[in-house]
């Protein structure tokens, strides 16, 4: 259970496998699907250390959403479940040790220690992303061999089958987001249009090629990557060896 990041308690989906005999990842799956249908809401992700010391991503179920998803699982275990919070909610209305309040505090400074080192390093890549960007030229038109956003998400789509918000992500979030090679004025800026980006084709498509190959295949058609925290996307089918 969680407390430290939220007043409200809540249920790893790690913990939830482990009490129903099930594999975390179709109990992921199960979460994705029961939020997909409406039934319960998309949970928050969190991060957990396995018996191997290595960092398991898991979402952090609320106390209602965590019965729906046992009762899609395994209704058998509602039992045990409801067992399993009675003993959390035992566990955090006693007060804390003095040995739980340290564990307890150090734990949330060294949360608050590696959250300012990520905004360190991304207000770093904003400056010099901002520095390069302000070098970037500006054409009157689209040569040959380039193309903007736009093209690329419906290119990409159909050359891999992603979705256009991990197109997005891709293109401006996900480490060595390429810069624009230059700027298109728009022949509409007398009446406020504003400038385009755009971008040469082989590198893009090569830049998706390798961002596919990095994609863990959760199902057929469904894949997740380590920089793209929202979880599973939809994708083409891996070719066949």
């Amino acid at each position: 259970m969680n407390l430290i990041n939220s007043t409200a308690p809540t249920m790893s989906s790690q913990k939830i496998a482990d009490l129903v005999n099930s594999r975390h990842d179709k109990v992921k799956q199960s979460i994705e699907r029961l939020a997909e249908r409406g039934a319960i809401q998309l949970p928050p992700m969190g991060e957990v250390r396995n018996h191997l010391g290595q960092a398991v991503s898991v979402y952090e179920v609320c106390k209602r959403d965590s019965f729906v998803v046992v009762a899609q699982l395994s209704p058998e275990f509602t039992a045990a479940l409801v067992d399993r919070w009675q003993e959390l909610e035992e566990q955090s209305a006693r007060p804390m040790t003095q040995a739980e309040l340290i564990a307890a505090s150090a734990n949330h400074l060294v949360a608050i220690e590696r959250k300012q080192v990520e905004q360190q390093q991304a207000l770093a890549q904003v400056e010099d992303r901002t520095s390069r960007l302000e070098q970037v030229r500006y054409l009157d038109s689209v040569p040959s061999g380039f193309e903007t956003i736009t093209t690329i998400r419906d290119r990409i789509n159909n050359r891999h089958g992603l979705p256009a918000w991990v197109v997005n992500a891709v293109m401006r979030e996900v480490s060595g987001a390429p810069l624009p090679f230059a700027m298109v004025r728009s022949r509409h800026s007398d009446e406020g249009g504003q400038p385009f980006a755009i971008w040469p084709k082989p590198a893009i498509t090569r830049r998706f090629d390798q961002f596919v190959e990095q994609c863990a295949y959760v199902t057929s058609e469904r894949a997740t990557h380590p920089e793209i925290p929202q979880g599973r996307f939809k994708i083409n089918p891996r070719a066949p060896q």
